[in-house]
């Protein structure tokens, strides 16, 4: 049996867990592979991808869980979303994989909160219930996990190891690790963040460990953890359901004081790519009262480090396309061998944003908007360049029906956005997909002298300074959204530079200054804008003693929806009109505007009033209008045979969602156990 569409493209978003050729848990989905059957001469395999093969020995119980985590707390409607998506997604690969299952139950999880082990030891219980399994090793993967080595040499290892527990311990004197883990201190998880309390002790006459969280244990030890009434486990359980962190030392805590201590090795089996200076930034405030760090993801120039590594490791983290796919295909090629030559797709990478079945209520208003404008403007070019062709006049019907990210070359190349249209002439119905591609704007002057060194100007929103570059890609962001203002930096001498923002009523929304030094690669500042925005084309300019030296503009998209709705007339007022006072700072800036030479700003304030009170399709059209400012069609395929001729098969466009993606598809289970 060939695995649906859906399926097929499963992988391209979350190709590295899968392609570990290791069932995983997605969407807190309990996803098991046994092979204990292969002992027993019955042929059992996996839902693995790259010709790998299922070996004998060895049963392991896998859960993925980084996936169920929210970004950002604000977020987590769309955390939700994601995680139905995957959800659903999944069910369908178990359905064709006998060895792929997963649990009837989900469960939101939080950085550092006590849910995590509470998923932990659920997921540990279901396994222990699933009579027909008997594996061997538990271990945890998340979907930003790849293998470094093939499934045998791991196979080979732990048949050599089968009554050993493979956890990292911090190496910390103990009282520091206490101190650093906050595990002195009492937190409770509730509405999506942990709070700290206050301060607790630590039980006498125990020996508190703790370090990685990313684990290998055995099947007697997850018994023990799961099934013991002895006063160390159940007290143990008590005490870090008010604990932060708490899958970082739970297990290395209860296996350290057992009976089995002796079964402990130092070693997760894992390489994480740790870069301290940019990942422990505190970005977790938002979750939960306390600092922690976060390792960065893979580049080419960082897998040295798997090969300089003299500990056994199999895994390595993290990777993720959206940041770069160049070295997951370095490791794939180098433990599966290379694809034929002309194989299409892999420099591509497309990521699910949005689909019909998650609902409108997941797409906030922004979004929303953006969407829709970006599928007019698509049917709009399609009229004008077949001007000629009634045939290829289409209107649309409803809302969005997906939405993809889509990347080439790690490259971001814009949205695809999927909806159904009625052609005007003949009534038919048929189902369109628009690439719609984000347009520079950064304008850098001549003869910089020193400010040479700057590379780069970029606004948008939510920026990771760890991996450092701006998650909402290609900036979409409304007149309630914080945008920030990234520079990027050569080395070069000390510098000092202003920065100016300026609305698009000509109005100084504010002004700062920000010190360069020798070694910086980016300087970054939020200035905290009252809101709402005023909607428009927005501009950031860098300023050399207020001669301009770089420029960059963006928009502020105009809403067309309140709750997902169609903006309304008693709607309108107050979320296009900007700031009142038209002050978006503590103080006004528009003192500057000589120096600025800006012009004045009170026609442009007349005509943003005129604009505050559209609705409907004058609405829509200012929206398109200043979308169009910024984005452009790149083209527009059919899923089925288009009634306009120049319309392609969406089947075979290369940027398509649903083009062929050969490093992504599940086929069917070959007779030597492959699925390639």
């Amino acid at each position: 049996m060939v695995a649906s569409a859906r399926v097929q493209k499963l992988l391209r978003r979350y190709k590295l867990a899968i392609a570990a050729g290791l069932t995983i848990l997605l969407i807190q989905g309990l996803v098991v592979w046994s092979l204990r059957s292969l002992e027993e001469g019955e042929a059992e395999v996996g839902a693995v991808s790259r010709g790998q093969i299922c070996s004998p020995c060895l049963s392991y119980g896998f859960i993925n869980r980084d996936v169920v985590k929210h970004r950002h707390r604000q977020r987590s409607k769309q955390g939700r979303t994601r995680s139905n998506y995957m959800h659903r997604e999944v069910l369908q690969m178990a359905e064709l994989y006998p060895n792929v299952r997963a649990t009837p139950w989900r469960m939101v999880t939080i950085w550092g909160g006590a849910s995590l082990l509470k998923a932990y030891l659920r997921s540990m219980h279901d396994l222990l219930s699933m009579l027909d399994w008997k594996w061997d090793f538990f271990i945890n993967l998340s979907a930003t996990d790849f293998p470094t080595r093939t499934n045998d040499e791991l196979v080979t290892f732990l048949s050599q190891n089968r009554d050993k527990n493979f956890l990292k311990s911090h190496g910390r004197e103990n009282a520091r690790f206490i101190k650093k883990q906050g595990l002195d201190r009492l937190f409770h998880e509730c509405d999506n963040h942990m709070w700290r309390l206050g301060e607790r002790t630590i039980p006498e006459g125990l020996e508190v460990s703790g370090g990685s969280d990313w684990f290998s244990l055995t099947r007697k030890f997850v018994e023990y953890v799961v099934n013991s009434q002895d006063e160390l486990v159940t007290g143990l359980k008590q005490f870090y359901t008010y604990a932060l962190l708490p899958a970082e030392s739970f297990f290395h805590t209860v296996l350290g004081n057992s009976h089995i201590c002796d079964t402990l090795v130092d070693n997760n089996l894992r390489v994480t790519n740790w870069n301290r200076k940019l990942g422990c930034k505190c970005q977790y405030k938002h979750i939960v009262d306390w600092c922690g760090c976060s390792p960065n993801d893979f580049k080419p120039s960082d897998l040295i480090r798997i090969q300089q590594l003299t500990r056994p490791t199999f895994f390595a983290r993290k990777f993720e396309s959206t940041v770069n796919q160049e070295s997951i295909e370095i490791l794939d090629n180098h433990l599966y061998g290379q694809y034929p030559p002309g194989t299409v797709a892999l420099k591509a990478y497309w990521e699910s944003l949005f689909e019909q079945a998650d609902g409108v209520s997941s797409l906030n208003d922004v979004t929303l908007t953006a969407y829709s404008s970006f599928f007019r403007l698509g049917l709009r070019k399609q009229e004008t360049t077949q001007s000629s062709s009634e045939a290829c006049r289409f209107e649309p019907i409803g809302y969005t029906v997906s939405v993809h990210l889509y990347f080439y070359d790690d490259r971001f190349q814009g949205y695809l956005v999927r909806q159904e249209v009625q052609n005007v002439v003949t009534r038919s119905r048929e189902m369109l997909e628009v690439w719609a591609v984000p347009q520079a704007t950064l304008q850098l002057e001549h003869n910089l002298h020193e400010f040479e060194r700057l590379k780069h100007l970029e606004v948008g929103t939510e920026w990771d300074p760890k991996e450092r570059i701006f998650r909402n890609f290609g900036g979409v962001m409304g007149p309630l959204d914080e945008p920030v203002a990234v520079q990027k930096w050569a080395r070069g001498p000390n510098l000092t530079a202003t920065i100016v923002w300026i609305d698009p009523a000509h109005i100084v929304a504010a002004s700062y200054d920000i010190s360069i030094d020798v070694e910086a690669e980016f300087t970054q500042y939020k200035p905290p804008l009252q809101r709402p925005l005023r909607p428009g084309v927005w501009t950031v300019r860098v300023l050399r003693l207020w001669e301009r030296v770089a420029e960059a503009r963006f928009l502020v998209m105009p809403l067309a929806f309140k709750g997902r709705e169609p903006l309304r007339t008693e709607d309108h007022g107050w979320v296009h009109a900007g700031p009142p006072g038209n002050v978006y700072l503590d103080q006004s800036f528009q003192q500057l505007t000589h120096v600025l030479k800006l012009p004045p700003s009170e026609p442009a304030l007349q005509e943003a009033q005129k604009k505050t009170s559209l609705v409907g399709k004058p609405l829509e059209t200012w929206v398109d209008s200043s979308v169009g400012a910024f984005w452009v069609t790149g083209d527009i395929c059919s899923e089925q045979t288009s009634s306009c001729p120049t319309i392609g098969l969406c089947t075979k466009t290369s940027w398509s969602s649903l083009s062929p993606d050969p490093k992504s598809e599940l086929g069917p289970v070959k007779k030597d156990g492959r699925i390639r």
